[in-house]
């Protein structure tokens, strides 16, 4: 399995360094980290999704006009996983699989570029999606995003865990080597996507943690602005921050072999995206 690294999406709030930990000048660089995994049987599985073609192309009918402003994003067509998938010499058709970490508007814009695709998610994120009780539900799940998906594939954890933590195995039409693993807390139906590469794991942490420094350490660190987006943006904050507990714990375990990372720390991206072949 070839694995590609996409960043689907510039995110640059206000705050610079306040944010990202690096910045120099007023704004941020948030990235919105996806996985292309080119399989043998399985065709293109794209795990995430990023800002879509029409995300970029009319926000203000797709986006929330609050996360519009907060998050400063930038409308580039060339960012969109369909632009990067079709550079890459495939055809949109070629992508038969999306296995999404969660609903959100930054993380699962692009279904819409997809709609032949199998998409794979949490049933509790499906049920949260549908369930909109506060303005934060309003804004954060956006029916157009997805309306036009034909394949939808929802899961309960259960069987078989995975290095202490629940899982789901045996997605529909998907190699055994990818698993959901189930990260509540940052919305109820967030997951993990696990990836097996040889005796190691890849494992997509979506917006379990959002900066490098909480994990990989005994001790956590995060700058003010992502401390204050996940307060902000939590669903069940004893959820989250337990799960967060274990997943540094993880990380600092060499035994595991556990290479992880979040959705949008842009050093993160850098770093794997330079290590692929």
């Amino acid at each position: 399995m070839h694995i590609h690294h996409l960043n689907c999406g510039c995110m640059c709030p206000l705050g610079g360094a306040f944010f990202d930990g690096f910045s120099k000048g007023l704004t941020a660089q948030l990235t919105c980290h996806c996985l292309l995994l080119e399989t043998a049987q399985h065709g293109l599985v794209l795990v995430d999704t990023g800002f879509g073609r029409a995300d970029m192309a009319h926000p203000q009918q797709r986006l929330s006009p609050f996360f519009r402003l907060l998050n400063n994003i930038r409308y580039r067509q060339q960012d969109t996983a369909l632009a990067q998938i079709t550079q890459r010499g495939f055809s949109p058709q070629d992508v038969r699989h999306i296995v999404l970490t969660h609903l959100d508007f930054d993380h699962a814009g692009g279904l819409s570029d997809f709609p032949h695709a199998q998409v794979h998610v949490l049933q509790q994120e499906a049920d949260a999606a549908r369930n909109r009780r506060n303005w934060l539900r309003h804004a954060r799940y956006r029916d157009s995003q997805w309306e036009q998906v034909r394949q939808w594939h929802f899961y309960q954890p259960g069987g078989e865990g995975w290095n202490g933590f629940d899982a789901v195995r045996g997605l529909t039409g998907l190699p055994p080597e990818v698993l959901l693993i189930p990260l509540a807390g940052h919305t109820t139906g967030h997951a993990g996507v696990a990836i097996r590469q040889g005796d190691g794991w890849l494992l997509h942490a979506g917006d379990a943690y959002f900066y490098r420094d909480e994990v990989g350490q005994p001790e956590r660190h995060c700058t003010p602005g992502l401390r204050f987006y996940q307060w902000m943006m939590e669903q069940d904050r004893t959820a989250r921050r337990h799960n967060q507990q274990r997943l540094r714990a993880l990380s600092c375990d060499p035994q595991a072999g556990v290479q992880m990372f979040c959705s949008h720390d842009a050093k993160e991206f850098e770093r794997l995206a330079q290590r692929a072949p």
